[in-house]
């Protein structure tokens, strides 16, 4: 281990409460600008659901940002260093399928329940309160889950590289994300993340570059490719082609591909975070933001961990590496150290604080994302429907407010006890799995298929939770003689068989529940009548009439309903098809023949990759920080304009006209709101609440 952390504790201090507090600030302003110049006040539909109307360039660098957490960048080197090569593509294809095919589902919300704040309402507007009281939990548990790994994670990289103990790590990184959060809700999470998003893009360019092009430490792919070769012949990796750290085939790195797929199956298809996300998106948006979000998400992982898990190779045995002249012991590669180590050892210090910097953005913005999801259970799934179902809107954002600060709290609390009982970010990695994914399929279904009865629904994801556990249990005893420890538990084989139980033991109960009870014959009407939230005591308290807000979600009229179905109906059929052909590509077309023969790489195929993680990744930063920036050119240029007149005097404020908007697209005729019927959000508004 390291004698002493490459950075002063005043670096970690710095840059965990500094940058935190300068996002919470520019938050603070940005909702400031939104107010005055785009007429967007935050009421508790603007909270939850940004009115809907989020284009498809800020969906996909969201997706991106959330589904980028500290895992994606410690783990996958993690596994990179372990495994070789195959590590980093299990790691990203293992993750990237489900964002692809939770695009169907997503748009599936949309069309099923057009006025949800969270999945939940769905499934309690088809099921009832107790089928509602399981999905909660499994929503909970995902988010504690998520957002422990979150911490924990990137605690131990600040503790590593500043010498920050590691409890005051877990307590001072949520502070700045609950402040922006609180402020701006989730369309503070959308900015933020595309902010994060660029930066860390940025960095792990840096790393590639530095590492493979003009770094004095490597410098090159054959420079690294020579050293992984010689580390091969010294020390092979067991279960791998001829033990090569070059290779696709390897024992250990496809069980870990396995628990990967299954685990994050649970932690895309369980968390109300994506469902908050794909509600806010515009109609014509959520699956163009998922399919660009997805693919350029995969470029992260992949190159992440082909930089720096294959650099903390090669330069182990190099005096500047921070263990040198020891290797990395199992604990540290568990916590997550392998990227610190890497970059310290190629940028010196300049690595140390990039790290923080990516860490941290990976943490904050994911964290964000698990605030927003867990206060819109806490409002709508539970406050809203069991203890004050005729809450205000004004309530309603108070408690949205309170449950921010709340779950902030408890986490840091909680993982802050997890550090101490010796729990650690990859051990919960490959556990989520385990508790959460028995409900994905019936979760699936509930979207999907009319014919899934209350009893399947709700027994199922019960009964494979106490499956997934039992199995996790009894392999762990069974190949340990008896002993269970956090070690013998975290083990690949004991998570394996939790994991593919958790996820398919569904398909066996759905079936045998069905044939008991009988085949339902759900006609979706009760999903459509959720309703929406009266924020009028809201725009009263701020002098404003419900007509001047822009992108205040409000009822469609019949005409403007049937075009806005008919969009989702043509999404729906080209996500099914385009989700299953990426998917086969990603885990079949690509890595398999690879792993079939064995294939070790020679130097310009192992050249060839890396420049194509490269292209990849260069394109993904035009997909999602340009892309957003050209889609919101009118947005940018009115607020902007707005701020430069009023520094400058000319003229008054130049805002945006609501009676120009219904569901974020123009009622002249060219936008889904166009038709013959009433179109202001004043007039869509009053029919909204006639149906309440």
């Amino acid at each position: 281990m390291a004698t002493a952390p490459p950075l002063s504790q005043g670096w970690g201090y710095g840059i965990v409460l500094g940058i935190g507090f300068l996002f919470a600030l520019g938050m603070i302003l940005t909702t400031w600008v939104l107010k005055r110049y785009n007429n967007e006040l935050q009421t508790s539909e603007m909270f939850s659901t940004a009115g809907r109307t989020v284009k498809s360039g800020l969906v996909a660098s969201a997706v991106v940002s959330s589904w980028t957490w500290a895992a994606t960048l410690l783990q996958s080197s993690s596994i990179a260093f372990r495994y070789g090569v195959s590590g980093p593509l299990w790691y990203a294809a293992g993750a990237t399928v489900q964002i692809l095919l939770f695009a169907t589902v997503a748009i599936e919300l949309k069309r099923r329940a057009p006025n949800a704040h969270t999945f939940l309402e769905a499934v309690r507007a088809r099921y009832g309160t107790a089928t509602h009281m399981v999905y909660i939990t499994f929503g909970l548990f995902t988010n504690i889950l998520v957002t422990a790994m979150l911490l924990t994670g990137g605690s131990a990289v600040i503790t590593s590289l500043t010498g920050v103990p590691t409890a005051a790590a877990c307590f001072l990184l949520p502070i700045g994300v609950v402040f922006y959060t609180m402020f701006g809700g989730i369309k503070a999470t959308f900015l933020t993340d595309y902010v994060h998003t660029v930066i860390l893009l940025v960095i792990i360019l840096v790393f590639a570059f530095t590492t493979y092009v003009t770094g004095s430490a490597l410098g090159s792919p054959k420079a690294v490719y020579d050293r992984l070769v010689d580390l091969a012949a010294h020390s092979p990796v067991p279960g791998n082609s001829e033990g090569s750290y070059l290779t696709m085939r390897s024992k250990d790195g496809a069980i870990f591909f396995v628990i990967n797929i299954i685990g994050n199956f649970g932690t895309v298809f369980m968390d109300n975070g994506y469902y908050n996300k794909a509600i806010a998106a515009s109609p014509v948006h959520a699956l163009p933001g998922y399919i660009i979000g997805g693919l350029s998400w995969f470029a992260i992982p992949w190159l992440c961990a082909t930089t720096m898990g294959l650099a903390a190779l090669a330069l182990q045995s190099s005096p500047s590496f921070p263990t040198y002249p020891n290797p990395m012991d199992e604990a540290s590669i568990s916590a997550g150290l392998v990227l610190p180590y890497a970059a310290t050892a190629i940028l010196g210090s300049g690595g140390a604080v990039a790290t923080l910097l990516i860490v941290f953005m990976a943490v904050t913005s994911a964290f964000s994302a698990q605030l927003i999801a867990v206060s819109s259970i806490l409002t709508y799934d539970i406050y809203g429907t069991y203890v004050n179902p005729k809450a205000s809107g004004k309530r309603l954002v108070y408690i949205s407010h309170s449950a921010v600060a709340f779950f902030g709290v408890v986490m840091a609390a909680f993982s802050t006890g997890l550090h101490y009982a010796g729990i650690s970010m990859g051990w919960l990695y490959v556990f989520m799995g385990v508790i959460i994914s028995s409900a994905v399929l019936p979760a699936t279904l509930t979207l999907l298929w009319k014919g899934q009865n209350f009893w399947a629904a709700t027994l199922s994801p019960v009964l494979g939770l106490c499956c997934s556990i039992t199995t996790w249990l009894v392999v762990t005893s069974k190949l340990n003689n008896g002993v269970i420890s956090v070690e013998t538990s975290g083990a690949n084989n004991p998570m394996l068989a939790g994991n593919v139980v958790a996820l398919l033991s569904p398909a066996i109960f759905i079936p045998v529940l069905t044939l008991i009870f009988g085949v339902d014959n759900y006609d979706w009407v009760s999903m459509k009548l959720i309703r929406l939230v009266d924020d009028s005591d809201v725009a009263a308290a701020s002098n404003m009439d419900v007509e001047a807000i822009v992108n205040q979600h409000t009822g469609l009229t019949p005409e403007a309903e049937a075009v806005e179905q008919a969009k989702l109906l043509r999404a729906s059929k080209i996500a099914k098809s385009t989700t299953a052909v990426l998917t086969l590509v990603l885990l079949v077309l690509w890595p398999m023949p690879l792993y079939g023969t064995g294939y070790v790489f020679s130097q310009k195929f192992f050249s060839g990759w890396v420049i194509v993680g490269i292209i990849w990744l260069l394109c993904s930063s035009m997909a999602v920080g340009v892309y957003p920036l050209w889609e919101g050119r009118a947005s940018l240029k009115r607020n902007f304009g707005g701020m430069w007149r009023d520094i400058t005097g000319k003229g008054g404020v130049k805002r945006a006209r609501s009676v120009d908007y219904v569901e974020g697209e123009k009622v002249d005729g060219s936008g889904s709101g166009s038709g013959s019927g009433a179109h202001t959000p004043k007039e869509a508004h009053a029919k909204a609440m006639e149906a309440r």
